[in-house]
């Protein structure tokens, strides 16, 4: 079973440039708090131990805020991608090759807010007996384009790029998925980059990538909307009206 959670917070945040100018998207002030506060905060509550956060732009910066992790109750390491960015899968690979990442483990978006309970879908995952599983939401172009054919536990197709959208699409990649290590060393060469939705793409088309579908929406600090909306949900949460 998953005793990680590898957070992918290397990206540049070009779509809030006015705060990634001078800080990574794990510390966009949400509520006037650096949104990684909040997003280790629900973590913990689920019982998670330990993170892996990858790094890349103004990296140094979210090592300095989070430290070990010990003011959440974890611990918490580092995966730089030095002088060669190698995107996400491309990182990943890396983290097992230096042994930082333990097959099998959670993958998280370091701008992504969840709040959904984790161990359903770990024990979906273990239940699947497949190498990946992805959370998705029956999402239907509500709040980004849809990317994904999920039916019976399965993720049948899952694409990201626009010219091969397909109708059938009524899902999104929710942000929060299980792998271990079998697909980004097939996929991925040492030293590479490479993209995580390519490997899930492949995985997808070869039937490999179970699914488990939720039905609270996702939050993120990714665009300007989607920061007011988690500002509003967080703030109707400690009102004590819960997150919707």
């Amino acid at each position: 079973m998953p005793v990680q959670c590898v957070v992918l917070a290397g990206g540049l945040g070009t779509r809030m440039r006015h705060f990634t100018e001078r800080l990574p998207k794990a510390l966009i002030p949400v509520n006037g708090v650096p949104f990684v506060s909040h997003q280790l905060a629900w973590l913990a509550g689920q019982g998670l131990e330990e993170v892996v956060y990858s790094i890349g732009y103004r990296g140094e910066m979210i090592r300095s805020y989070v430290g070990d992790g010990s003011a959440w109750g974890m611990r918490v390491e580092y995966l730089e991608d030095g002088p060669t960015l190698l995107g996400t899968a491309g990182a990943i690979r890396r983290g097992l090759e230096l042994g930082l990442v333990e097959s099998p483990f959670l993958v998280l978006y370091g701008d992504a807010y969840l709040p959904i309970e984790y161990r359903p879908v770990v024990e979906a995952f273990s239940a699947a007996g497949l190498p990946a599983l992805m959370t998705v939401y029956r999402n239907a172009d509500a709040w980004a384009p849809s990317n994904a054919v999920f039916d019976e536990h399965l993720v049948r197709l899952y694409d990201k790029r626009p010219e091969h959208r397909s109708p059938e699409m009524s899902y999104i990649d929710y942000g929060l998925s299980v792998l271990t290590a079998g697909p980004i060393e097939e996929a991925v060469e040492p030293g590479r980059p490479a993209d995580l939705s390519d490997v899930f793409h492949g995985l997808s088309v070869e039937g490999r990538l179970a699914g488990y579908e939720v039905s609270q929406r996702f939050f993120e600090v990714g665009s300007s909307a989607g920061l007011a909306d988690l500002e509003r949900a967080l703030t109707a949460a400690d009102a004590g009206n819960g997150i919707s």
